[in-house]
């Protein structure tokens, strides 16, 4: 399996473009990544990279091997697959990824007993509200709210989320209560932004008598971290628009209470992304069946005790 771990990690190199990177991705140092990537210039007798200081690039030879490694690996892929007893004997590692608020309360919960049923099978979960990049990450399964552009990968729909729009009883009683998203624009509302560096203008999609409507929202606020978000809600400092789910708990104690009832936001699609031949994978498919299983329980009892 030597010469096949090699193969991987050129792709690995060649996908990320860094030496550092793929090596990180597979698990190793780069000192044997760069040794791994040498052994395979030298058993073919070329150069499949341009390397400086700065950067590494593809040589056109590594480009015409690329195309043949990654037939070559989706074929192993496929055949160990098509060996291996999907409810007896799965075994390896998953690579998933999810939102952080989503992660922490609905997927890595479930993960341990996930473990239990298939002590074979490792799962690394990586949680981060920033995209992901499911194809040059190596991600098996990616977690993702919210409307999907046009994308080559495997979209499976799990649920639709509803979402609300909350503020600890603190700020009402400094700020008011604001009947709906008219409200929040006219008096100026704090309202707390999940934004990343280069996001445009923030706005809320909310529900109207004349259909869905975006509005220009505000707030000295805003954070890349959802639950962050959360946080400055329950300390009083504005209005945060969150998946039902992940504030349940919060609006039954009565910590937070929904604003602007009038005009609510739209529920949100919860689905799984996967590149296409990832999905044969039994140990993959397992993973994705179990936990779209127990994330529509959650929703479902979430919705009920809100």
């Amino acid at each position: 399996m030597s010469y096949v771990n090699t193969i991987r990690m050129f792709v690995r190199v060649y996908e990320l473009g860094s030496m550092s990177a793929a090596a990180r991705d597979q698990r190793t140092s780069p000192a044997v990544a760069s040794a791994r990537i040498s052994d395979l210039e030298k058993h073919l007798g070329v150069r499949l990279f341009s390397r400086t200081t700065r950067s590494l690039q593809p040589t056109e030879n590594g480009r015409i091997f690329y195309d043949g490694a990654r037939r070559v690996l989706e074929a192993i892929d496929e055949a160990e697959a098509a060996v291996m007893d999907a409810t007896q004997n799965p075994r390896g590692t998953i690579f998933v990824a999810a939102p952080l608020g989503l992660g922490r309360r609905l997927i890595a919960p479930r993960v341990p007993a996930f473990k239990d049923l298939y002590p074979q099978i490792d799962v690394r979960l990586r949680l981060s509200d920033r995209g992901i990049d499911v194809v040059t990450e190596g991600i098996d399964v990616a977690f993702h709210l919210g409307t999907l552009e046009d994308s080559t990968l495997k979209v499976r729909t799990i649920a639709d989320c509803p979402r609300t729009l909350c503020a600890a009883p603190a700020y009402i009683a400094r700020r008011g209560m604001p009947a709906d998203g008219e409200a929040l624009v006219r008096d100026r509302h704090d309202c707390l932004n999940l934004r990343f560096p280069g996001a445009k203008e923030f706005q809320w999609t909310l529900a109207t008598p004349d259909g869905p409507r975006r509005f220009e929202i505000t707030g000295p606020f805003e954070s890349d971290d959802g639950d962050v978000l959360t946080g400055w809600a329950l300390d009083g400092r504005g209005i945060v628009l969150k998946p039902l789910f992940e504030v349940a708990d919060h609006l039954r104690s009565g910590a937070l209470v929904p604003v602007a009832t009038a005009t609510p936001p739209l529920a949100v699609q919860l689905s799984t992304l996967s590149q296409h031949r990832r999905l044969k994978d039994p140990k993959v498919q397992l993973f994705a069946d179990y936990m779209a299983q127990h994330i529509r329980e959650d929703l479902r009892r979430a919705m009920a005790l809100a």
